[in-house]
């Protein structure tokens, strides 16, 4: 039994074992970067704790055991073994803290993503899979490497209520209330970026979908968002993982 297990809530254990599996499932789909991308979700309870990966280990190689605990600074809240990259969990930090409703936060730089972002139209309206994440996407300008306190407050400011955001020339996040939906919102950006290029790929005429239907879904942007079906999607996932990559629940 993992030493770690004995030491925390059932809860905790339980956001332990989907925060692995989730790691786990970037590595599957290839949307790993090395080591060099964070997912981060809140602990159970009054505190204002998080876990985020060990830094050095792949995703691949994540388990709930390994995940390590930490407060809003990034320091550790429990002893472990394995330390974190304090800077990779700035924007952790500050969306976390900004966002109560924001349990789960992905950050991810994956090639079609990356490319999307550096695209001056950004996402365009040219698959279903896109009207979900354009009915609550957010842009945040390039400012460089580091992510400094004043541009924490901008980041924040230009993610607002949204669940998807498009960091230029950097990346994809996705924020929600669970692990499943952060990861089912990050798997339909990721799509709609890879259907988009794709399509420009062609170099053929494209057709957006209409005005009216967008400024529709944006409308009712957390209906949709709320209907996206995480978890439903999400028991499915821990099967394949059990099936492909086992040991995640460690």
């Amino acid at each position: 039994m993992s030493t770690v297990k004995t030491q925390v809530s059932d809860a905790e254990w339980q956001t332990r074992v989907d925060l692995a599996a989730c790691y786990r499932m970037v590595a599957q789909y290839g949307w790993d970067d090395l080591v060099f991308t964070h997912i981060s979700a809140r602990v159970p309870g009054p505190e204002h704790h998080f876990l985020i990966n060990p830094y050095g280990m792949l995703f691949e190689e994540v388990t709930a055991s390994s995940l390590v605990k930490v407060d809003l600074l990034g320091n550790k809240v429990m002893d472990s073994e394995f330390d974190i990259n304090p800077a990779g969990f700035t924007i952790h930090s500050a969306v976390h803290e900004a966002r109560e409703d924001a349990r789960c936060v992905m950050h991810l730089h994956t090639n079609a993503g990356v490319a999307v972002s550096a695209l001056k139209d950004g996402l365009q309206p040219l698959s279903q899979q896109s009207l979900f994440a354009l009915s609550s996407l957010a842009y945040h300008d390039y400012e460089g490497v580091a992510l400094n306190p004043e541009e924490k407050v901008r980041l924040v400011a230009d993610l607002g209520d949204a669940n998807f955001m498009i960091l230029r020339n950097h990346g994809l996040l996705t924020c929600a209330d669970t692990i499943a939906d952060a990861f089912l919102f990050m798997f339909i950006l990721q799509r709609s970026c890879e259907i988009q290029l794709q399509a420009q790929a062609t170099g053929q005429p494209l057709i957006e979908i209409p005005k009216p239907i967008l400024i529709g879904i944006q409308a009712q942007a957390k209906a949709v968002t709320r209907s996206a079906g995480g978890t439903l999607a999400w028991p499915g996932i821990l099967r394949k993982l059990q099936r492909d990559n086992p040991g995640f629940d460690r």
